[in-house]
């Protein structure tokens, strides 16, 4: 445990998180109302739309809000449910129930917190940007696409994915239940659209959200709605545990531990390019993240994650510490304690055309149109990155687009590895036609060692004598090529050329010693560093014969 004690130290919150908290109050304090504003339906939606009901998302939105702004490695980042999470969770729901969730939300906070202490936050820098992109354009669709049912007045089918819920309820389409929620939409909609022309800071999606559950209470449509909402906060529970349960929802765990830190981290490093407060701590970060889930597991919410949206808002309003983020989660829990019978009677039709501009609005077309213009690889890894979020799975997208991205990066830097054949420097010399100076250029990793060993086995050099291979523009070089290498100056000097190796870059000498290279070469010095000694002996070579 000792050997753990300091990185857990570093990652606890310290006072500096504060810094210039006496000249900034008013304006985190105001960020954060502005915040818990916009965020009050979105928790709501996300909530109901992830299956575990509107409650958990208010719940995941005060207790995870709080922990994560206190204890997480950015100064403005607003934690919530999210809608990546709710389309994480809904299978998980629908396959194991809503008791399962308190106990993956936990398991899900202890593998993300582990993270965190082993210093894996800068692994989202590995993720390519047509990835990134891809992964939200696909839950972009996956959001709208769940909205379908409630947008027309229908229950979810069970048991379907996103894409053939919608086409079963838009194919048994019911008139008497569409009509009214189709009504719900369009009001909505019009308003978030509209609103925000008048004034920038008009909180539009809560005013929508009002305005139609005024409409519905006053026409007496018929719609579903919200229902009851806990007038507390739930007791703080530890989840039941068992050997059974824990093996059943481990994959669940991990995928939902993925994708929490994987956004939560996107959304750090976005916020810290929109604020003037500074880099985050991506440890912390998942540190923080990792106990948010776990507190809102214990209370009954849902797994939690930086939600991209509600940062940019809060960064736009003026936060420049974690107050602001603290008073967006105080602002919902008092809707909970004081507002809860109203926000009840909300239909459920307006969350969904919340989430469906929310969606829209995930989309940058101008993002994909530069992604589409940039090279043909990138679109394609774009391209099927979106298509497997929507189609199967959210991390084998992911998985298949980092995979798919490496294999177009090989073959790029494949291509760019070749042998060329140069002319010996100076003036030319008797016998000079019986050397070979070959160059080796870009890598000779797994993806160029066979191509390359072809080129320079396959000439029979009739004529040659000596073949010096040059190592210095050698830029990379991995086991499969140095042992490439040995094999060819084996199959060189068993027909009688000898071969001089020249330029052996330092990081390389090892290796290259290590798989047998400079044990095939015939004599120790046929590995020189110098162009015109190596030149002058491959000469000497040609005299003799």
């Amino acid at each position: 445990m000792s050997r753990w004690a300091p990185a857990v130290l570093g990652l606890l919150p310290r006072r500096g998180d504060y810094a210039g908290l006496s000249r900034s109050w008013r304006r985190d304090v105001f960020a954060g109302l502005t915040v818990g504003v916009v965020a009050l339906p979105l928790a709501l939606a996300f909530g109901i739309s992830s299956g575990v009901g509107a409650a958990a998302g208010l719940v995941t939105a005060v207790v995870a809000g709080v922990v994560a702004a206190v204890f997480g490695g950015s100064h403005v980042q607003v934690s919530g449910p999210t809608g990546a999470m709710a389309v994480v969770l809904a299978p998980i729901v629908t396959q194991y129930g809503v008791s399962s969730v308190a106990l993956v939300t936990v398991l899900a906070g202890v593998v993300v917190v582990v993270a965190g202490i082993a210093g894996l936050g800068r692994a989202v820098t590995f993720l390519p940007w047509p990835v990134v992109e891809g992964f939200t354009l696909g839950i972009a669709v996956i959001i709208f696409l769940q909205q379908v049912p409630s947008a027309i007045g229908q229950p979810v089918p069970p048991g379907e994915s996103p894409l053939a819920a919608a086409a079963t309820v838009l194919a048994r389409i019911d008139p008497a239940t569409a009509v009214p929620a189709a009504a719900v939409v369009a009001l909505v909609v019009g308003l978030m659209l509209l609103l925000p022309k008048l004034h920038p800071a008009v909180p539009a999606s809560l005013l929508a959200v009002i305005a139609a559950t005024v409409l519905v209470a006053v026409c007496g449509l018929s719609a579903a709605r919200i229902g009851a909402l806990p007038a507390q906060l739930p007791t703080p529970v530890w989840p039941h545990t068992d050997l059974g349960a824990l093996r059943d929802l481990a994959g669940a765990a991990l995928a939902i531990a993925a994708l929490a830190a994987i956004e939560s981290l996107l959304s750090a490093r976005v916020a810290a390019t929109m604020s003037p407060t500074g880099p985050y701590d991506p440890n912390r970060e998942l540190f923080g993240q990792g106990l948010a889930s776990i507190a809102s597991g214990v209370f009954g919410g849902m797994p939690a994650t930086g939600a991209i949206a509600r940062t940019a808002v809060n960064v736009r309003s003026g936060a420049r510490t974690r107050v602001a983020a603290i008073v967006h989660a105080v602002l919902l829990l008092a809707v909970v304690y004081l507002v809860s019978g109203p926000v009840g009677a909300i239909p459920l039709a307006a969350l969904a055309a919340v989430l469906m501009v929310t969606a829209f609005r995930m989309v940058s077309w101008p993002t994909i149109a530069r992604i589409v213009r940039s090279t043909r690889s990138d679109a394609v890894t774009f391209a099927l990155t979106a298509l497997v979020t929507v189609c199967f799975d959210l991390i084998e997208a992911v998985e298949i687009g980092i995979a798919v991205t490496a294999v177009f990066a090989l073959r790029s830097l494949a291509r760019r590895s070749s042998v060329t054949r140069e002319d010996l420097p100076g003036p030319a010399q008797p016998g000079d036609e019986r050397i070979a100076l070959l160059r080796l250029d870009g890598a000779m990793f797994f993806g160029a060692a066979e191509r390359i060993s072809a080129t320079i086995i396959d000439d029979r050099h009739p004529d040659t004598s000596v073949v010096i291979i040059r190592l210095s523009q050698l830029g990379m070089l991995d086991a499969t090529g140095a042992n490439t290498l040995a094999e060819i100056a084996r199959e060189l000097e068993s027909r009688g050329i000898t071969v001089i190796i020249k330029g052996i870059r330092p990081e390389h000498r090892e290796l290259l010693t290590n798989v047998g290279v400079i044990e095939a070469l015939r004599h120790e010095n046929h590995l020189v560093d110098d162009l015109d000694e190596a030149v002058a002996h491959a000469r000497t070579h040609v005299t003799a014969q």
